[in-house]
């Protein structure tokens, strides 16, 4: 049950967090905003830029939520210990742990927005996003739908069922057509891969049509020539941060069972696992420095040392990251070894405050 003593120590907390969000994200929005207006050309306007700023700014907030978490609750209780209401609160006998579960509690509800924003708002944010640049900066990729990706390369029409990391497409159809609108040949690849030469496609079947007949060829290897290149198709690439838990976990099966390096999607899978768990460990975190040993400090060099702590968690987690990917470690230790490390000091600090 919350009462009112919940509500208030949660409401300070959860203005610091909002109001901390709010600064990062217009920052952040400012100089992505400077970078997108150098790519305005042809199709790409002004409009399209700010949209598609605005539609990345859920997973920018996904990605802040425990550093501004972390500062936010600073702010908060650091303005309640400056007016000397915390210490009214121990003098009327309200204990440490009382304030820590207040704000454990308020922290259930920035855990279930982040839950929201990581697992709905910004991968379906984020690739419209990244659609609605690549649709206007260029000419080839035409349609999505959930029968794949649509392209178009002169009088031939191609549809890819599954573009995958590396530079790979399963599952693509080509069909050729001939000046007088007649398709004239239809080729169906299971898998290619692309080199300097073009995409070599395998395990191919061409159907080349006459007036007279229909010749069907079984091809074990084939060599494809067309302007779609992989720069072009990176975008629509399944990217681990664009993804909800659920589709990384499909996703990771379909690469295992089809012979597919998949410790990216890994680290992504359990980076979104824990990160829930990190944002209420950054608002315990944040308890010993309102109640120990920075006490008499400054608000300012609190939210300082916070700072400093956040931005460490931050470099700590994103080179484990790349330490799995690099090194093939294991993607679960790499994505608690961070968590484990900062619930360890907060633990240790909060048992030197009592």
């Amino acid at each position: 049950m919350i009462s009112l003593f919940d509500r208030y120590i949660g409401g300070a907390v959860l203005a610091g967090v909002v109001a901390v969000l709010a600064l990062l994200l217009v920052l952040i929005g400012f100089f992505e905003l400077v970078s997108e207006l150098e790519e305005v050309e042809r199709g790409y306007t002004t409009a399209m830029a700010y949209t598609y700023v605005l539609l990345g700014m859920p997973r920018y907030s996904y990605e802040l939520f425990p550093l501004a978490t972390l500062l936010g609750s600073l702010i908060g209780l650091g303005i309640l210990a400056g007016n000397s209401e915390l210490m009214a609160m121990r003098a009327a006998g309200v204990s440490i742990t009382r304030i820590v579960i207040s704000v454990l509690k308020a922290g259930l509800l920035v855990l279930s927005v982040v839950v929201l924003v990581g697992e709905y708002l910004a991968p379906q944010a984020e690739q419209q996003a990244q659609r609605m640049k690549m649709e206007a900066l260029s000419d080839q990729i035409t349609l999505k739908t959930r029968y794949g990706f649509w392209s178009r390369d002169g009088n031939t029409f191609i549809n890819i069922r599954q573009i995958l990391p590396d530079a790979q497409l399963a599952d693509i159809s080509i069909y050729e057509y001939g000046e007088d609108a007649r398709l004239h040949r239809a080729i169906h690849a299971e898998r290619a891969h692309y080199q300097l030469d073009g995409w070599v496609m395998q395990e191919v079947e061409q159907s080349d049509f006459s007036t007279e007949q229909i010749r069907v060829n079984s091809i074990p290897s084939q060599v494809w020539k067309t302007q779609l290149e992989p720069s072009t198709l990176d975008v629509l690439t399944v990217k681990p941060h664009m993804l909800a838990a659920w589709d990384l976990w499909r996703y990771i099966d379909y690469l295992k069972n089809n012979g597919q390096a998949a410790v990216n999607y890994e680290v992504a899978f359990w980076g979104k696992l824990t990160a829930p768990l990190v944002t209420l460990v950054m608002l315990f975190l944040s308890i010993p420095f309102v109640f120990g040993s920075l006490r008499s400090v400054s608000i300012g060099q609190r939210i300082f040392v916070g700072a400093m702590l956040g931005i460490v968690f931050y470099l700590l987690n994103r080179a484990f990251s790349y330490m799995a990917v690099v090194y093939s470690m294991n993607a679960f230790f790499a994505a608690c070894f961070p968590l484990l490390l900062f619930l360890t000091l907060a633990i240790w600090m909060f048992r030197r405050i009592r």
